[in-house]
């Protein structure tokens, strides 16, 4: 699992990328009561605003880490958004890209990194 520093997560499998947030976000972001997912086929570049989450405390974009075709959506999430709080880095990912270029996964920060990272905020 890779990391970024708007804590969105990454894991590779094959060409297929699963992507959500993690566990620090929902933390922060408190009760989640909304999720908005992207449309299966949407291209994305590294920063691109790819879904949005929305908790009792504000709104979050989550942003593309790398680039790519979204090839799923997790049609779970709009009608249990609570997911994210009770399962962040697994069961709730938001979405699947088919990645472009793997390098770019390579360029994320591993876990220790990111918790080396989460002890500077």
């Amino acid at each position: 699992m890779r990391f970024t520093k708007d804590h969105e997560w990454v894991e590779l499998d094959g060409d297929v990328a699963t992507v959500g947030i993690t566990a620090y976000a929902a933390e922060q972001l408190g009760d989640v009561v909304f999720v908005e997912l992207p449309d299966v086929g949407k291209a994305l570049k590294p920063g691109d605003s790819m879904a949005v989450v929305e908790s009792v405390k504000a709104a979050s974009d989550v942003y593309a880490p790398i680039a790519g075709e979204v090839v799923a959506a997790n049609a779970d999430l709009p009608g249990t958004p609570e997911m994210v709080n009770q399962d962040p880095e697994k069961s709730a990912w938001i979405v699947k890209i088919k990645v472009a270029d793997s390098a770019q996964i390579d360029a994320l920060m591993d876990r220790p990194a990111y918790e080396t990272y989460l002890d500077t905020l």
